[in-house]
């Protein structure tokens, strides 16, 4: 096993910390507004909703490619082979106001709904956000343990690279809020609005969550149902707390943990070097091969366990409170 460090060559950028910082401040104000916000909740109605799920959608994707193109402009390259930790923040940054942005203004104009639908109210959400990490933690703990023992993973080197650690910890902060905001927090939640089924709501709000990684390089079957788990695992908590800081806190070490330190592509991408340097004897279902843990059996049936154990223990205390 090789040990390196990345104290001789590597380049020390401000640029992410300084952006996220900028981002982190608006969503404190944002926050602050929306639990200033005491409007009366009541049910929307089915054709309302799928209205206003269709045009916000169509907002996203239009903003997206625009904020994108813009962001693309700014940093001077054309496409996202060679990005550092800094350009991938301002293009991630652009998506997520591409995200935000339709979300506020159809909740407040078309649905006439508080910001406060979208669960991003952090008071006493402390124990959410540690949650989230200890829920990523376990999972990544047994799975990536039971992949050592089975010799799917064998690990082969360390890199210590303290800026890429926190400027990727950065860029997964904003894909977190990002997709939570537009997935859990605005599609699933408009849809716990009508009279479907909460669960039938889960799953479809995951499906879409799931072709939303349909272009990611090396996907297959295993990796889009696994990323459909994944949103009912990201989502089930949103089901009874309608808050989104654990399935983002859960979201932000799914991914950290997964790639910067373990070392596995994350959803079929490298976003910066790992701490850990891994070698697959074989790229199979049992690992994840070349699209990530994502890819792998093992991951599918924590997924499914971890679900199951969060939907028993809210429906217990749900039980209980009665």
């Amino acid at each position: 096993m090789k040990f390196y460090s990345d104290k001789y060559t590597e380049k020390r950028e401000i640029e992410p910390a300084f952006l996220i910082f900028i981002v982190i401040f608006a969503f404190g104000l944002t926050i602050y507004k929306m639990e200033q916000e005491d409007i009366q909740k009541k049910e929307s109605k089915g054709a309302h909703v799928l209205v206003s799920l269709s045009v916000y959608v169509v907002a996203f994707l239009f903003l997206s490619v625009v904020f994108s193109m813009l962001g693309y402009i700014v940093i001077g390259l054309p496409g996202t082979s060679s990005l550092t930790l800094s350009q991938y923040a301002i293009i991630q940054s652009a998506t997520l106001l591409a995200a935000v942005l339709p979300a506020y203004f159809i909740l407040k104009y078309f649905d006439h709904r508080p910001l406060s639908d979208l669960g991003l109210s952090i008071k006493g959400r402390g124990r959410d956000i540690l949650y989230g990490l200890l829920a990523a933690v376990v999972l990544y703990g047994v799975g990536f343990g039971l992949s050592l023992l089975s010799g799917e993973v064998k690990v082969t080197g360390v890199q210590l690279s303290v800026v890429d650690l926190a400027g990727s910890f950065g860029v997964f902060i904003l894909v977190a809020l990002t997709e939570e905001i537009m997935v859990r927090g605005y599609i699933l939640g408009r849809l716990l609005r009508t009279r479907l089924n909460k669960f039938l709501s889960l799953g479809i709000s995951s499906v879409l969550f799931s072709l939303m990684h349909f272009f990611n390089p090396n996907v297959a079957f295993l990796p889009l149902l696994n990323l459909v788990l994944a949103g009912c695992l990201l989502g089930v908590t949103f089901l009874y707390t309608r808050n989104l800081w654990f399935p983002i806190s859960l979201h932000l070490f799914w991914n950290w943990l997964q790639g910067p330190v373990l070392g596995y592509k994350v959803s079929g991408t490298i976003l910066c070097s790992s701490l850990l340097q891994l070698q697959f004897p074989d790229n199979n279902i049992l690992n994840g091969g070349d699209f990530g843990f994502e890819g792998s059996i093992i991951c599918t049936v924590l997924m499914i366990l971890m679900t199951g154990c969060i939907i028993g223990y809210f429906e217990r205390k749900k039980q209980m409170s009665f």
